[in-house]
């Protein structure tokens, strides 16, 4: 096994500010930065701090920035470095900071308790839902999100403007209102709940301009805006701007 020395610059730190801290480290072949960070722990800064758990990317535990990309550090190689390159590791942009590479990421959970739950339907009981494959297998890609939050962090509406996080639920979690409403036995219009509408007026649909970078650092290959984000802002639109639509809820209103 080669080994060699790298250089790295790991942000150390709390909410009241810190900076960079530059090591000298080994790297063996194989290793990941998580290693790395968990090696400078055992010989270096044993205070580091960094959340992880699973270490197989499926957890979404590690989440942090590596070069300034969002990153799942247990999923990141070392060998798509340079050797000669200094590794910088920061936390996520877009969250507070509890210490080092550790974040406040409650913002998400508060977005996920918004968004209204499945319908299910009147007179289907558990064990009778049916669907056809396709349906199954559209909603199936949505359900390997493991909520690292990559997407949360690099979208820009979310990293740039902390004034739009009160209105804005983020990829993540648009996807996740785009899931129910093409769910083929989702009743939620039946029981008085316009998806769509919720989509653009309680969770910032039109905030999103489909840069597409929550899809490029989502580690589970999701495509969030071309699959999700897209199709839910065209059938906002339809519901809220096609003149037909418009024409038919005033009549039904009236009725």
């Amino acid at each position: 096994m080669s080994s060699y020395e790298a250089r790295f610059k790991v942000w150390r730190g709390d909410v009241d500010g810190g900076g960079l801290e530059d090591f000298r480290v080994e790297v063996n072949d194989g290793e990941v930065v998580l290693d790395i960070v968990h090696r400078l722990q055992a010989t270096q800064a044993p205070d580091l701090a960094v959340r992880w758990n699973c270490k197989a990317g499926k957890c979404g535990s590690c989440s942090a920035e590596v070069n300034g990309r969002p990153r799942l550090l247990c999923m990141t190689r070392m060998s798509v470095f340079d050797r000669e390159e200094a590794i910088t590791v920061t936390p996520l942009r877009a969250f507070p900071v509890i210490r080092d590479l550790v974040t406040d990421v409650g913002f998400n959970y508060t977005k996920a308790r918004q968004v209204p739950a499945f319908v299910p339907p009147a007179g289907v009981g558990p064990g009778e839902y049916r669907m056809m494959q396709e349906d199954a297998d559209r909603s199936q890609e949505f359900r390997k999100c493991i909520e690292c939050f990559l997407c949360q962090d690099t979208c820009h509406v979310v990293r740039d403007h902390e004034e739009n996080k009160p209105a804005f639920a983020g990829p993540r979690f648009l996807m996740r209102v785009a899931e129910l409403d093409m769910h083929p036995l989702d009743a939620a219009e039946e029981s008085g709940l316009d998806r769509r509408r919720t989509a653009q007026a309680d969770h910032g649909l039109g905030y999103c301009n489909i840069t597409k970078c929550c899809t490029e650092v989502c580690p589970e290959g999701i495509k969030i805006t071309d699959n999700a984000l897209i199709p839910l802002k065209e059938r906002a639109v339809d519901r809220t701007y096609d003149p037909l639509v418009w024409l038919g809820n005033k009549i039904r209103r009236r009725s």
